[in-house]
């Protein structure tokens, strides 16, 4: 019998004053330590303040993964099981041909399972008072500290190549636009692949020069096995707060201005760009509609439409839709209803993922899926796999893929530019260019 006087003992939290460096410092080496296990998940808020709060600030590892799910049939049951941290995973945009009758046959590059999750041994929370250090924790502080630091390395690469020449992603554009006229969709996500191969990549290193040139809400480090995720997300799929399910879709991109003159001027265009507006609510249609499937009839809400918000390298039009989840529906029924999300593939979904399988040249795999965490609570936040690099260790191999919304009104070239807008922060980090 359970003594109702009993006090269960405080998390072991170590402030940041006890630590004998900076808390930047603890970061960095907690999260080279990380990297030396076999899967490894790390989530950065960066400081950001945004509508319903960023990521929490989360590092979790094991060596010796669980009877994972490797697929969303297999996710229920393994997230019934007891657990008194969090489940961490991705599930990558190919789960979409679990969903529906869909495929995928495009090269992969990185081989990534179609979906993954892990109970972690140890993990970690940052807290405004210190880190939590939870689970398997003797020695664990210790190792941390003791944990070198390389020196960093040289960059990496100097060019990579387009898997979608720009002529032939100009010509694509032109075809999506003529199958818009013939209404077989309204708004199509374009997505193309940057590569390199033999690239000898310090994923670490990597990830933290990417967060500190773009800091992001979402922004995340993923290892499994010799596959790594280093993503610098702006963008929320979804959380769940209790009975509430939020999603904050992200349409609409111009660039910073140099001047505080010019970054008004361009906010204040991005916010009257119809074309952009357009975009945006056809995605908010089309989230509130998936919501709708797994919600309390009449609670789908859209609190805030057209939102600018600023990133180191971008303004970002985005909006809130939000919901009251009915009783007793779950994660994996939520994803069925829910994923791909609709910013990542276009209106109407099905079609636009089949169009999407004609036009591009590369699966899309972890791009443009998602990555997250799940409380003992039931709770979840996961975000929208975009702004990240990907490598595998193992062959060399090291990618990232951008891509725009096309309608109608869209122009080839600058929905190319729109692209190279994104792969700015990606660029800068591996002193690359592209050839």
């Amino acid at each position: 019998m359970t003594n109702p006087h009993f006090t269960p003992a405080p998390p072991p939290l170590v402030p940041y004053a006890a630590l004998p460096c900076s808390a930047a410092e603890f970061r960095e080496r907690a999260l080279y330590w990380a990297a030396e296990f076999a899967c490894c998940a790390y989530y950065e808020p960066n400081g950001a303040e945004y509508p319903h709060g960023p990521f929490e600030q989360l590092l979790a590892v094991t060596n010796t993964p669980d009877l994972a799910p490797t697929a969303l049939a297999e996710l229920e049951s393994w997230l019934n099981r007891p657990a008194t941290g969090p489940r961490c995973g991705f599930v990558t945009y190919d789960v979409k041909n679990e969903i529906e009758a869909l495929s995928s046959g495009h090269f992969d590059g990185l081989q990534w399972p179609a979906l993954h999750f892990f109970t972690p041994e140890t993990w970690l929370y940052w807290t405004p008072e210190g880190v939590e250090i939870h689970g398997a924790t003797v020695g664990v502080l210790a190792a941390i500290l003791a944990t070198v630091v390389p020196v960093e390395a040289p960059l990496p690469v100097a060019t990579l190549r387009p898997r979608l020449p720009k002529n032939e992603y100009l010509a694509a554009v032109e075809a999506i636009r003529e199958d818009i006229l013939n209404g077989e969709v309204y708004e199509l996500n374009l997505c193309q692949e940057f590569y390199a191969e033999a690239v000898a990549l310090e994923p670490v290193g990597t990830f933290l020069r990417l967060t500190a040139a773009s800091p992001t809400p979402f922004a995340g480090f993923y290892k499994w096995h010799d596959r790594y995720l280093l993503c610098a997300s702006p963008e929320r799929f979804l959380q769940k707060n209790g009975p509430q399910l939020v999603s904050q879709p992200i349409k609409g991109t111009i660039r910073r201005g140099a001047t505080l003159a010019e970054d008004e001027r361009l906010r204040e265009q991005l916010r009257h760009d119809e074309k952009e507006r357009a975009e945006n609510l056809m995605i908010v249609d089309l989230v509130r509609n998936d919501l709708a499937r797994v919600a309390e009839t009449g609670t789908v809400q859209v609190p805030e439409l057209f939102g600018l918000y600023s990133f180191r390298h971008v303004w970002q039009m985005i909006s809130t839709v939000q919901a009251q989840l009915r009783p007793g529906v779950k994660l994996a029924d939520i994803l069925r209803a829910t994923f791909p999300m609709g910013s990542m593939t276009g209106a109407p979904k099905i079609r636009a993922m089949q169009l999407i399988e004609l036009y591009e040249r590369t699966r899309r795999g972890l791009y443009s899926g998602t990555l997250g965490y799940v409380l003992p609570s039931g709770d979840f936040d996961f975000n929208v796999v975009i702004r990240s690099l990907q490598y595998r260790a193992g062959t060399g191999y090291l990618s990232f893929q951008v891509g725009s919304a096309i309608t109608y009104d869209s122009d080839p070239e600058r929905e190319y530019d729109e692209c190279l807008l994104k792969a700015r922060a990606l660029l800068e980090v591996l002193g690359a260019a592209v050839n």
